[in-house]
Formats: C-alpha cells, sequence, structure tokens
C-alpha cells in the first residue's frame, strides 16, 4: 500500500486498491490503520505518505553513526567549496543520497524530490569499484574493470556531465575505522572546475568522518 502512494502520490481508495490488487474494503481498512500511525495523510477523501514515514526515513542509515559524523564536514566542505556537497550510499543498485547541503547561491542544486539516481554517479561508481564479485550493481560496461581499477588506485570516481547535463561531480570514499567503504562523499559543480582538486579536499572531509566514526 505504501508502495502504491509513493507511485500514485495522492490518490483516493479506490486508486490504490486497483494498483494493490485489493478490494476496496480491504484497501480503506489499511489505509485507516496507517492513517492512525502518521504513516499516511488523509484529506478530502484522498491520502499520501505521511510524516511518520519521514520520521522513519531519517533513522536510517546504512553505517551506525553515519550521519551525525558527516553533517559538520558536509557543511564545512560546501562551505570551502561553494559546492553542492552530498553524502551517498549504493543501494538495490542505484546512488541514494542520504543526506546534502548547498549554497545558497548553489549552480547545480539537487532536487529535493529525488534522492535516487543511477549506479554511474560519481558517488555510485566509487562505491561500486569496492564491490565484491558477483555484487555488481548492475549490467556493467566492458570497460568498467579498468575503469573500477583507476578509481581503487586514484582513491576518486568524476562524472562528467554523464547523468545531468551541466553537471560534473567529484567522488570519494568514507571508509569505517576498518577501512571499509561504508559511503561516498560527492561535489556537484559545473563544467570547466578542477574535479581533480575538489577530490582532494573531500578525501579531507571523508576522513573527518572516518574520526567521527572511531570516536563514536
Amino acid at each position: 500500500m505504501l508502495y502504491a502512494m509513493e507511485q500514485e502520490q495522492d490518490a483516493g481508495v479506490t486508486a490504490l486498491a486497483e494498483v494493490c490488487g485489493l478490494p476496496k474494503t480491504t484497501a480503506y481498512r489499511l489505509l485507516d490503520q496507517l492513517a492512525e500511525l502518521g504513516a499516511v495523510e488523509r484529506s478530502a477523501g484522498r491520502y499520501r505518505i505521511g510524516p511518520g514515514m519521514f520520521r522513519l526515513g531519517q533513522g536510517w542509515q546504512p553505517h551506525p553513526g553515519l550521519r551525525p559524523a558527516a553533517r559538520r564536514p558536509l557543511r564545512r566542505l560546501t562551505a570551502v567549496t561553494g559546492a553542492t556537497v552530498a553524502l551517498a550510499v549504493l543501494h538495490r543498485g542505484q546512488t541514494l543520497l542520504l543526506d546534502w547541503t548547498a549554497p545558497a547561491d548553489a549552480p547545480c542544486a539537487l532536487p529535493e524530490d529525488r534522492p535516487v539516481w543511477p549506479w554511474y554517479t560519481a558517488a555510485g561508481k566509487v562505491l561500486a569499484a569496492w564491490t565484491r564479485p558477483g555484487q555488481a550493481p548492475g549490467p556493467l560496461p566492458r570497460a568498467w574493470p579498468q575503469e573500477a581499477a583507476r578509481i581503487r588506485e586514484t582513491g576518486a570516481a568524476y562524472d562528467r556531465e554523464e547523468v545531468l547535463e551541466g553537471v560534473c561531480c567529484a567522488a570519494v570514499p568514507v571508509t569505517a575505522p576498518n577501512g571499509v567503504p561504508v559511503a561516498a562523499l560527492c561535489l556537484l559543480t559545473g563544467p570547466g572546475h578542477h574535479l581533480e582538486r575538489l577530490a582532494d579536499t573531500a578525501r579531507r572531509a571523508a576522513s573527518a568522518v572516518t574520526a567521527g566514526l572511531g570516536r563514536r
């Protein structure tokens, strides 16, 4: 039912029952229970995802303490570079943005309603490079083994308008104290910027996140 509401955005009982393949009475009962929990909002006979789901979603993170440890380094990195900075993970073969911050005049701000992107973003590539054999995020290009080796060697991945026209990105891995990559820091900027320099700055921020994880 919740996935149906995500798909339909704002819909009535009849439409949601059809999407779920449920009798209308069953759908109504489920929606009523979800509304009591705050997982669903009801207005004028129509339903959408409620604030309770938002609060639960904010508690999810792929590594204990990752988001609190990254919060301050992300803000500092934005202040130093003037770029939009995001914390991302690979999840179910896609790049999932956990948090991001942008300056007021950011030339490359992220759409707030789109936290999921293809795996081949810079952040996705930098994490896929350390993925174990057999756990690839999806169909890989023929040249991927060479690119992945280069990413592991340099510790950074780049996206030069491969995902969005006019947007370039540099990404570096964020590691747990044991050295295993658990997320990626990425900086979004326009064409013509020196992405390698941005990656060097991002590495220092990633080290600060790792240090925060160690303290926790």
